[in-house]
């Protein structure tokens, strides 16, 4: 760690920063107003459906229990990591006014990776649930209680932000005496530090590390979770009991999918030297980051029977409360 505040201190001197950054990006994709506009609508069905999965748990004290405690988490972050995106991607690529002044792209940065984190956290800890009560069924409410469910989650985000902060801080370090054009969707990290004409290794280091131990380390955990799982289930001796279990792991598996892979695609070929049209890679990680806070609520949160029938329910008193 010394040696860290070492390299920040010897880039400390004669520092330019420029008012701002252009972003740059879908030069040449085709009918990019088409994709920014269903982009306004993922925007819409992520705040709706994942405000209501919020306002069902936090307004029913019946689900004020470890595995909603979760949902909610999730919920949350899905909220957050759009409206970091999405907003300013319109206003960019859209709107067409893509100069972000240099603070408010260190805040972006900041949320964006913060929340991009957290996601990939929050889908380990609702593996760790579905570990606890298929695993440890006649000690889950000993072992997975609010809160110990309460002190995961505050430990995750205390540390996440703690590590962001500092990645962010280092960006202030950096001198940008050439081009202030970042090709990305957003004011990403990489991108941004590349542009800088003082030494940056510390920065490549931090992301290089910091990529592979928030994404491989979550990731990890929930598959070996789900081995575990797989041990405790084909012990059940009924093929109904079984069947029940896995049903229950089913939509966390999907939300896995789609989090991880397109994020591991992109990742591993840039890794192995595979080029990738700039432009496709803009377009393959906007998707990966925009699609699953939109898609989590509709696939997991509200196909969960406690949060199915308080949305029903909900929707039928709207319902009259308009026809009156």
């Amino acid at each position: 760690m010394r040696d860290l505040w070492r390299t920040v201190a010897d880039n400390n001197s004669a520092l330019i920063h420029p008012p701002g950054f252009y972003i740059i990006g879908f030069t040449t994709v085709p009918f990019i107003d088409i994709y920014l506009i269903f982009l306004i609508l993922v925007y819409i069905v992520t705040l709706t459906f994942n405000m209501l999965v919020i306002y069902i748990i936090v307004s029913d004290h019946r689900l004020h229990v470890p595995k909603f405690l979760a949902v909610a988490n999730l919920a949350v972050i899905d909220v957050v990591l759009n409206t970091c995106i999405i907003p300013g991607m319109i206003k960019v690529f859209l709107v067409k006014e893509n100069f972000v002044p240099f603070h408010f792209c260190l805040v972006q940065m900041f949320v964006y990776y913060t929340f991009v984190t957290l996601e990939s956290f929050a889908l380990a800890v609702l593996a760790y649930d579905r570990f606890i009560a298929i695993c440890f069924p006649l000690h889950q409410h000993s072992i997975n209680s609010m809160r110990s469910m309460s002190c995961i989650l505050g430990v995750i985000w205390s540390v996440i932000f703690g590590i962001i902060i500092f990645n962010t801080f280092i960006m202030t370090r950096l001198s940008f005496c050439g081009s202030v054009k970042v090709f990305s969707y957003f004011c990403d990290y990489a991108p941004v530090f590349r542009l800088a004409c003082n030494d940056y290794s510390l920065h490549w280091s931090m992301a290089t590390t910091l990529s592979l131990v928030n994404l491989l380390g979550p990731l990890s955990f929930i598959i070996l979770s789900y081995g575990s799982i797989l041990v405790a289930v084909f012990r059940m001796k009924t093929l109904d009991s079984r069947i029940k279990a896995l049903a229950t792991c089913t939509e966390h598996l999907i939300l896995v999918a789609i989090f991880y892979i397109p994020i591991l695609i992109i990742f591993m070929c840039g890794f192995f030297g595979f080029r990738i049209d700039p432009d496709l890679r803009v377009l393959s990680l906007s998707m990966a980051s925009c699609f699953p806070p939109c898609l989590n609520p509709i696939i997991y949160s509200l196909k969960t029977k406690e949060i199915k029938t308080k949305a029903l329910a909900l929707f039928i008193k709207l319902k009259v409360a308009v026809s009156c």
